[in-house]
Order: C-alpha cells, then structure tokens, then sequence
C-alpha cells in the first residue's frame, strides 16, 4: 500500500501536488475499492495533521448520507452511520454544497452526535468540504482533531483539492462497483431462471412419455390372422388418430428441446447441416400441424425450387414456433401462409399472418425472453420466439419480422442456400 507525504503545517504547494499525483496514482492501483477509501482517508489524515477523517458518500436517493470510510472512529459503523441530508455539519455541507470550519464542535448547536462514532470528548475541531462530480454532490469529507485547532484557509484550500480529485475518482469507483453487483445479480438470476426451465422441462418428459404409452395401447387392435376388417374405415382412422397423437407428442418433445437450448448461450451439439428442400419440408410440417392450423388457412405463398444448409431438426422447430405464434395472433378463418425464394444468394423463408401486425418498437422485443405483447387473444410463455431466432442463429441463420403486405405480420428466416457442385 501505498505511503503519502506528509505536508507540514506551512503550506508546501509542491507537497501538495505531490500529494494529488499520490492519489492518482492510487486511484489505478488500488487492488479493491474498500483498499483506495481506506488509504485516501489515512493519508489526508496524515497530510493534514488532523487524528480523524471520514467519507459520507450521499445515497443514491438523495435523502441521506453513509458512512463509506474512517479512522479512528468505530469501523464497524461503516455502511451503517446514516446522516440525513440538511442535518449536521455533514448534511448541510452536502446541502449547500459549502465548506464548513468549526473550531469547536462542543459548542456548535448545528454539531450532529451520531451513537456509537463521536464521543464529545474525543472530536473537538472540524473541517469539512463537499465532493462534488459533474455539478452534483457525492459525498462530504471531514477532518477532525482531538485538540481546539483553527483550521486556515490554506488547510481549507488542501482539503478542497482533495475533494475535487476524489470526487471523480469515488464516483467512478462507486458506478463501477455497482455495476459489477448488478452483473453479479442478473448472472444469478439468469442461473436460477436456466435451472427453473431446465426443471420444468425435464419434469415434461415423464408425462409426455406416459402419454404415448396409452396412446399405443389404445390403439391397439385385434390381429386379423388372414381375415378382412369387418369395418376397414373405422379401422383406418383408428390408425390416422393414433398417428397424429403421435405427431404432437413427438412435436412436444421436441419443443422441451428447443426450450432448454433456448436457456443455454450455444447449444450443446454442432447443427448436422444437410441439403434440405424447402418444398419437401415445408409440405411435411404443414401435413403435421393440420390440427393446430384447423381455425386457418393454411396455404403455400410465392415459391420457387429452393434448396437451404440447415439442421433437418432445428429447422422444423424455428418454423414450428413460427406458425404457433401466428395462430396465436392471427384470427380465425385467416390465411397463414408459407412462402420462399432466394434473394442475394441467401435463402428466405416467410411465415406470414393476417394478424394485428406488430408495431415498428415491437419488432426486436418480441424476440427477447419471456416478451409478450398485451392481446386479448394471445397466450403463452414469451419464449417461442426467443428459442426461434436462437435455434436459427445455431445454423448461421437470421430471424426477423417485418409488416406483410395484409397488414399482419412477416417473420423471415434467411439460410444459407445450398447448391450442388
């Protein structure tokens, strides 16, 4: 730690700077933030010759100030010693942003006592200035002796240059200690929320999986041993239902997946990128998610033969929360419709809906965790679109929204598009 030159009691003005450059110094070298408070108020202690100071810094509401550091007084009431603003020596130099001298603090009427740091046999003589950063006050920083002592104008004009360094530096100090709280804070809570998600998710799969047990047995039916069905129809569509049941439970499971790769900053595995073709996979989904689009109008937009790099997987689920979240917004006996192209070289695929639309300061929120548009008709978690654009982005892909032509909404997802060589 560093050791500060003590100014003698006639002022030194190389001392002094000398002083300042000290603390400067130690402003960049300080290990810890209680480490530079604690060593700023022992060295000004020293340089003026005093047996106490003491830092209030003023709380962030305005109402009051707290003890950040001392000597000689009761350490344990730093963080704890409260003076209120406008009250006291302290509170009304951070009011009227004036330096105080008191010669006698006994004999002040405006002298705070504050239980368990001044005693009135301990402090007799006062100096006391403002920290001031930017045109507001931070903080008050007081010298105290034990001794009766008039402070000069010379000590007066030493404290306050100290003042004016320190306040910068304390402010700056202070902003960046809070910041790092508050990192420390949104990291625990983004923890607590990834493990909450991760629980309910995994908790998901038990049921899901329970379901598709009786779904099997259900659709179990006597064997024929060589003989036609008495009722071929009831047969068959015994068969389709137990298909589609199977479909959406397939389809749940692989939402829980894109939920937990939503929560996660890269997923666990690489993309397995293949050659897809965009009319194939497109006739399938929509093939898939006939009972969730029974209220709408399904229908295939401009098309062209187009091939995309991307995860057979990945891609069903963006557009899989794509048409959910167009359901959702979109009312009934609209058209949701499917489209592609290529533009630029680079593949577009478009979900597009007959819906509200969204409005310009919406578009990027909308894609931000648990952001939900207030609707009459809207459900949900506010996280299908989060997992769309983080599942798209696994693929080297981008997903936005843009107003449709009808008015409703436009989500593109560009891929790369795939060519043979």
């Amino acid at each position: 730690m560093d050791t500060l030159p003590q100014v003698p009691s006639t002022r030194n003005p190389l001392a002094e700077l000398q002083f300042l450059h000290q603390i400067l110094r130690l402003a960049t070298t300080a290990r810890t933030w209680e480490e530079l408070l604690e060593t700023v108020v022992d060295d000004t202690r020293d340089a003026l010759h005093a047996n106490v100071t003491s830092l209030y810094l003023l709380d962030r509401d305005g109402a009051s100030l707290t003890l950040a550091a001392t000597n000689g007084l009761d350490r344990h009431h730093i963080g704890r010693a409260v003076v209120p603003m406008g009250e006291g020596i302290t509170g009304r130099v951070a009011a009227s942003r004036t330096p105080m001298i008191i010669p006698d603090v006994r004999a002040d009427e405006r002298f705070l006592w504050v239980r368990g740091i001044d005693q009135r046999r301990y402090i007799a003589s006062m100096l006391s200035v403002p920290l001031t950063w930017r045109e507001q006050v931070v903080g008050v920083l007081n010298v105290q002796t034990e001794q009766i002592r008039d402070f000069s104008t010379s000590d007066l004009a030493q404290l306050s240059a100290i003042a004016d360094l320190l306040a910068g530096i304390v402010e700056k100090g202070r902003l960046q200690k809070e910041a790092e709280a508050q990192i420390t804070q949104l990291k625990a809570l983004d923890q607590a929320r990834s493990e909450l998600i991760a629980l309910v998710t995994h908790e998901l799969r038990t049921p899901l999986a329970v379901v598709r047990a009786y779904t099997d047995l259900l659709s179990e039916e006597p064997p024929l041993d060589g003989r036609s069905s008495r009722d071929p129809f009831r047969r068959a569509t015994r068969a389709s239902w137990h298909m589609g049941t199977l479909e959406q439970v397939e389809r749940l499971d692989r939402l829980v997946d894109s939920i937990l790769a939503s929560v996660r900053v890269v997923p666990d595995q690489p993309p397995d990128l293949k050659a897809l073709d965009v009319g194939t996979v497109a006739t399938e989904l929509l093939h898939e998610l006939a009972p969730l689009l029974h209220r709408h109008r399904a229908a295939f937009g401009e098309t062209q033969p187009l091939s995309v790099l991307a995860d057979p997987a990945r891609l069903r689920q963006v557009l899989e929360h794509l048409f959910e979240n167009a359901v959702k917004y979109a009312p009934p006996a609209t058209a949701i419709t499917l489209e592609w192209g290529i533009v630029e070289g680079v593949a577009r695929i478009a979900v597009v809906d007959e819906g509200p639309g969204i409005p310009p300061e919406w578009r990027e929120r909308i894609f931000e965790p648990y952001a939900r548009r207030e609707t009459n008709t809207a459900r949900g978690s506010g996280i299908g679109l989060y997992a769309a654009r983080r599942i798209a982005e696994s693929m080297d892909g981008r997903l936005w929204c843009e107003p449709a032509e009808s008015g409703g909404a436009r989500f593109v997802l560009a891929l790369p598009a795939a060519a043979a060589v």
